[in-house]
């Protein structure tokens, strides 16, 4: 049995349990599990729960509990062990890296040592898996990107990068909701859209889903 998480309070109203200090797909698995356990049998005033790479925040009403009793009714459910774990979505996601839509596919490639064709085809091969999703509305944080392609992040961020960059650093991979500055390395770009505000479930993408992309010509891009 996976040792049980470490408790700790987030202001008054909320739960932070850590499971780890590193990436890792089998404790994301318990995460996931303890996730779905906790939204199957809520303990009373739990008002959201929030999966990440190594935590979970359970978020409470502190006007009908408190942080112990919540802490307690979380580690025992991660206690009991065995619970199944939401399964993940798949997508495919188009993505085109024609120049203009992949301003730093060059750069990245000079720094791997590839050609920029070398990149996008390394890119394709991964799986990817979401991790989190935060920092913007919708913005999904997925773990895969192949090691080849690792690089840190730029120095100095780039203003105004627009919705549906597909970006890459570390071995982390982004698809940007809202027009914003980054200092990730932008590939290529997507019309698939990952924030839908008018949609019951504005978020496309979810902790425990996974992405594939696939290369589309600029004129199936352009076609939307």
């Amino acid at each position: 049995m996976a040792a049980l998480p470490v408790c700790k309070p987030v202001g008054d109203s909320g739960v932070l349990l850590e499971f780890g200090d590193a990436i890792d797909p089998l404790l994301f698995d318990n995460i996931l599990a303890l996730d779905a356990a906790l939204q199957a049998a809520p303990p009373p005033g739990l008002l959201e729960t929030v999966p990440a790479y190594v935590t979970l925040l359970l978020v409470y009403d502190p006007l009908v509990t408190n942080f112990a009793t919540v802490a307690q009714a979380a580690l025992a459910l991660a206690g009991q062990g065995g619970a199944a774990r939401r399964a993940g979505r798949e997508h495919r996601i188009p993505m085109c890296s024609d120049a203009d839509l992949a301003p730093d596919l060059a750069d990245v490639a000079a720094q791997a040592g590839m050609a920029p064709d070398a990149v996008i085809a390394a890119h394709l091969t991964a799986d990817y898996r979401v991790y989190m999703v935060g920092f913007a509305p919708g913005y999904a944080y997925m773990d895969g990107v192949p090691a080849a392609l690792h690089l840190p992040r730029k120095p100095v961020p780039v203003r105004s990068r627009p919705i549906g960059s597909v970006m890459i650093a570390g071995g982390q991979c982004l698809i940007t909701t809202l027009p914003m500055p980054t200092g990730w390395w932008v590939i290529g770009q997507t019309r698939t859209p990952v924030l839908r505000l008018e949609d019951p479930e504005p978020f496309l993408l979810q902790p425990g889903d996974r992405v594939r992309f696939c290369r589309v010509s600029r004129a199936a891009f352009d076609a939307g």
